[in-house]
């Protein structure tokens, strides 16, 4: 209703100011209340013309005709019409407009004609009818234009909408084919060299045993964790070849991580406080792959170092902390290399925060925080 109100507003204002030029005219009739009603009926019309155009054209139409014929209002008794005439024009009805011109221009000049006085001159009736005949005539064309421009702009935005869906298709399916490209990368280097450690590492284990000797940890924990590499690469080119795909590493997996590390020869100890629940799995994974990073450090640059895992889990976030007694020292600052990078960026790229340093009381700390309950 609220976007009739300037229709009816405007109805009301053309109605004052028909009964204020009838009243005012010197060549008008008095003003009677069947020419209120006319007035009324004029001012309703308007307030439903953008819902029913059509009808409120021919009852505008008629009741202005009417009153002109009652009152002899002049020239404004065609405000209304040419109102109702553009807005039907703008929805369409090109017929109903121009029938509605025709009549009412015709109807008004015979009007006029039938009751102009000997000494009144036609040229001044001639000039009014050619007056309102402009008026009708623009009224009517403006309507079309302003239907053409809509049509042009409704035309113009759902382009705009097809060429942004046709972008991100495109968009989509590139990344789809950079995945499949790193997929195969992947699988052309990676896979082969962890397969071949894999084998050969079984190889040397089987031939310990066939010789009744006992396989080195260092042999067992090589095979150990080529085995969980190849199954990892496999995981993660599962997802790279179909994104939709969750990847199945977490948190829940720590304790794996933390024994293939302990096969390795670097002791692992791990804390949980708080109530585990479920993660978001970008989370999950990303906190995984931090202890994982973090392990694989100590055990490459700590020396003789025992690695304390400890995840906390609060009501709001998250943290997962990876510290050392090795060899590192706040007096030799740690270069970040690929691992620390790649932590920060899956860390950051969520939300969190990530502080990697040296301790000072010798050794290294890793320490993440996600933020949990709201959109990253």
């Amino acid at each position: 209703m609220r976007r009739d109100l300037p229709y009816a507003l405007s109805g009301l204002a053309l109605g004052g100011l028909l009964l204020g030029n009838a009243a005012l005219a010197p060549d008008a009739a008095p003003v009677r209340a069947a020419d209120v009603v006319l007035v009324l009926v004029m001012s309703a019309a308007l307030a439903v013309c953008r819902r029913h155009p059509v009808v409120a054209l021919s009852v505008a139409t008629a009741a202005m005709l009417a009153l002109h014929v009652r009152v002899h209002a002049g020239v404004s008794a065609a405000f209304p019409v040419l109102g109702t005439v553009y807005l039907a024009a703008w929805r369409g009805h090109r017929a109903a407009a121009a029938l509605a011109s025709l009549v009412f221009l015709g109807a008004f000049l015979a009007r006029d004609v039938s009751v102009a006085p000997a000494d009144r001159p036609s040229q001044q009736i001639a000039e009014r009818t050619a007056l309102l005949l402009g008026w009708f005539f623009a009224a009517n064309v403006a309507g079309l234009v302003a239907r053409q421009r809509r049509a042009y702009l409704e035309q113009v935005e759902r382009r705009a909408i097809e060429a942004e869906r046709t972008r991100e298709e495109m968009a989509l399916r590139r990344a789809g084919e950079e995945r499949l490209r790193i997929a195969r990368d992947l699988h052309d280097s990676l896979t082969h060299s962890i397969s071949v450690i894999k084998v050969q590492a079984g190889i040397a284990v089987h031939l310990a045993r066939k010789h009744n000797e006992e396989p080195s940890a260092a042999l067992l924990a090589i095979q150990e964790a080529s085995g969980a590499a190849m199954r990892e690469l496999r995981a993660t080119l599962d997802v790279l070849r179909a994104p939709d795909d969750v990847d199945r590493v977490g948190l829940a997996r720590v304790g794996e991580l933390a024994e293939r590390t302990r096969a390795a020869g670097v002791p692992v100890q791990v804390t949980v406080t708080g109530q585990p629940r479920d993660l978001p799995a970008e989370v999950d994974q990303a906190g995984y792959r931090v202890v994982q990073e973090a392990l694989t450090n100590v055990a490459r640059h700590a020396g003789p170092a025992t690695a304390r895992i400890h995840i906390e889990y609060a009501p709001a976030q998250l943290t997962v902390s990876v510290d050392d007694d090795g060899q590192a020292s706040p007096v030799r600052p740690v270069t970040p290399g690929v691992g620390l990078r790649g932590m920060r960026e899956r860390v950051t790229g969520l939300g969190g925060t990530l502080q990697a340093a040296a301790r000072d009381s010798g050794g290294f700390a890793v320490r993440a925080t996600f933020p949990l309950g709201g959109p990253a």
